[in-house]
């Protein structure tokens, strides 16, 4: 084979699919083979076009695949090799940030499915230092969501400053938040989950959530007061507004955690903030290394995404579906069939 299928975007709401000529890997970089791909709503600053303008570029940033080949000064890795990709596409070692050993945060990493073509594809390149190991017996359409909402959650979770056994809320029970309650339970926190309206109740409890607070119903912020108040509570729904009024259910020194990328701001009383000492801090996903210990972690503590399977061929199908908030809750491309 010469040539792989591809989802292009062009920024105007566009999937087209194309058939793009293969090549070696440059020096540096790994050629993956992909066989599935989550579909996540960060897709969306691409394909509506929310970034500054690119060349036709393919989304997906949580891509589960062997690898093909690879380029000069690549030693870690080798042909056959399952491996992941989220969203983070690979450090420089070069910059300040990564001259201190904050890879997260180099200021020369391709964002996957951003600004360097993603998963949406037969075929992914990216830099070696993005490569993450995936264990032979994850389920690759199970792994896909783990290497960008897992990790999102579970990292944000695993740096917070509070004992075992501490409160911790969980704010939004769809893609990220449906993981951000086993992560915490399996972490060793008392879980609340905090959503709108009584339909999701029963599955936060499923999922081990042991108090859940109706939103819609209460103020969730005085609710979590009553309970003691929340060391930690990660929010992770796409709704500034909504987040606001929970900062006053943390208890001295809680961390008010953000990793839902909302469009609208976040507005806090200040007084909330400094009359206990609170603090709000944002977090997002993790290195290549961080992914490893996040897929290890799930494997040891039986967590899953829950998620909606969709042919390849339907990419714009499954585009769609994430879209419409209707998913539940996680959407995968299965790219290579049985071959996963």
């Amino acid at each position: 084979m010469t040539t792989y299928r591809a989802y292009e975007s062009t920024g105007q709401g566009d999937l087209t699919l194309v058939e793009r000529e293969l090549r070696p890997p440059a020096a540096g970089e790994v050629r993956i083979r992909v066989h599935s791909c989550g579909v996540c709503h960060t897709e969306a600053m691409l394909v509506e076009g929310e970034t500054e303008p690119q060349p036709p570029l393919v989304p997906g940033h949580e891509i589960v695949g062997v690898i093909e080949e690879v380029g000069s000064g690549v030693h870690a890795w080798a042909p056959g090799d399952r491996v992941g990709v989220g969203f983070l596409g690979g450090h420089c070692n070069e910059c300040e940030f990564c001259r201190r050993g904050d890879f997260v945060n180099c200021t020369d990493q391709p964002q996957v499915g951003l600004n360097h073509d993603g998963g949406y594809a037969e075929v992914v390149y990216t830099r070696a230092t993005g490569v993450v190991r995936v264990p032979q017996e994850f389920d690759a359409k199970l792994a896909a969501p783990l290497l960008c909402a897992g990790l999102t959650v579970y990292n944000a979770l695993r740096h917070i400053d509070a004992v075992p056994g501490a409160l911790v809320a969980i704010q939004g029970i769809g893609g990220l938040g449906h993981l951000g309650v086993q992560y915490a339970k399996a972490l060793g926190y008392s879980v609340a989950a905090i959503a709108r309206g009584q339909e999701k109740a029963e599955l936060a409890r499923k999922l081990g959530a042991d108090v859940y607070i109706d939103s819609a119903a209460v103020d969730a912020g005085s609710a979590l007061l009553e309970l003691g108040g929340a060391a930690a509570i990660v929010a992770t729904a796409t709704n500034g507004a909504s987040m606001g009024p929970l900062v006053n259910g943390l208890r001295p020194r809680g961390q008010f955690i953000v990793v839902g990328a909302a469009p609208d701001p976040l507005s806090v009383q200040t007084l909330d903030l400094i009359l206990a000492g609170r603090s709000i801090v944002g977090s997002l996903t993790g290195s290549s290394i961080d992914n490893e210990d996040n897929l290890a972690f799930t494997i040891a503590r039986g967590i899953a995404p829950m998620i909606e399977v969709i042919p390849f061929e339907e990419a714009p199908k499954a585009y769609a579906r994430m879209m419409s908030g209707q998913a539940r809750f996680r959407v995968v491309l299965d790219i290579a069939g049985s071959a996963s």
